[in-house]
């Protein structure tokens, strides 16, 4: 059967959109296990755009477990395809309210997270989360915006829980969650205010952590969080019109910056 894809244009990251019709196509069952997909240079010109944004909207449903190469052969379908993949849809990334939705997603998951850390955490996890509260304030202080930072500070959490399952889920969903994280500190960096509550935020939970506390690092976690939302809500309107949107789009894979 031949494939007919229709041009990507300007809006979400092209390569996410090649990569949302493919993967229609292979879920519709017009692309079946086993099937070839169209040759590099096809999908170049259905799609009018470079080769390297084909090969980044096939690297995507590679890590999605939907196709495979073949050196010399080309890219097929794969004959046993996964449970249906976690998929954020490229059109709903851009918002304000797609932001907090994110960080509820967030505040599901790190709430357990921090409760798991404190009641299983041990000296060296201590010290590696103390470390990477070290790093988020040194780059917050030197003018960064610590996204880098907080991530590994969240990740030192993670860790601590000793459960291989929820680190992987949250490696997974990290992904999406970034673009989340860039709007939120990029807000907080707007007022001193923000920041010092988010500086006190964290500490909160590494006392918690440190103490062994679950009840109180699951609490610090959820408001946490909890409070990153209302932040969000109450950012200055001009600041999602000049920032917030652009850094909102990196809430899909394949879509950051």
């Amino acid at each position: 059967m031949i494939q007919h894809f229709t041009p990507v244009s300007s809006g979400a990251r092209l390569s996410d959109q090649v990569a949302e019709q493919l993967a229609n196509e292979i879920k519709q069952g017009r692309l079946l296990p086993g099937d070839k997909l169209p040759t590099e240079a096809r999908l170049v010109e259905q799609f009018e755009v470079s080769r390297t944004v084909v090969r980044e909207a096939v690297s995507r449903l590679k890590s999605l477990g939907l196709v495979d190469s073949r050196q010399g052969s080309g890219v097929f379908v794969n004959p046993q395809l996964p449970f249906a993949p976690l998929n954020f849809e490229a059109r709903h990334a851009a918002s304000q309210e797609a932001v907090i939705q994110m960080v509820e997603v967030r505040r599901a998951l790190e709430a357990e997270v921090a409760a798991l850390a404190a009641e299983r955490r041990n000296a060296r996890d201590i010290r590696k989360i103390e470390q990477a509260v070290q790093a988020l304030d040194a780059a917050v202080q030197s003018g960064g915006d610590g996204v880098a930072e907080d991530v590994k500070f969240h990740r030192a959490i993670a860790d601590a829980t000793c459960n291989p399952f929820l680190i992987q889920t949250l490696e997974y969903l990290g992904q999406f969650l970034h673009g989340a994280t860039q709007v939120t500190r990029a807000n907080e960096a707007r007022r001193m205010d923000f920041a010092a509550e988010v500086q006190t935020e964290h500490q909160a939970i590494l006392q918690a952590v440190k103490a062994g506390d679950a009840a109180a690092a699951r609490q610090a976690a959820a408001t946490h969080m909890g409070n990153a939302i209302t932040r969000i809500r109450s950012a200055d309107p001009a600041f999602w019109v000049q920032e917030g949107e652009r850094l909102a789009q990196p809430l899909v894979k394949g879509l950051r910056p």
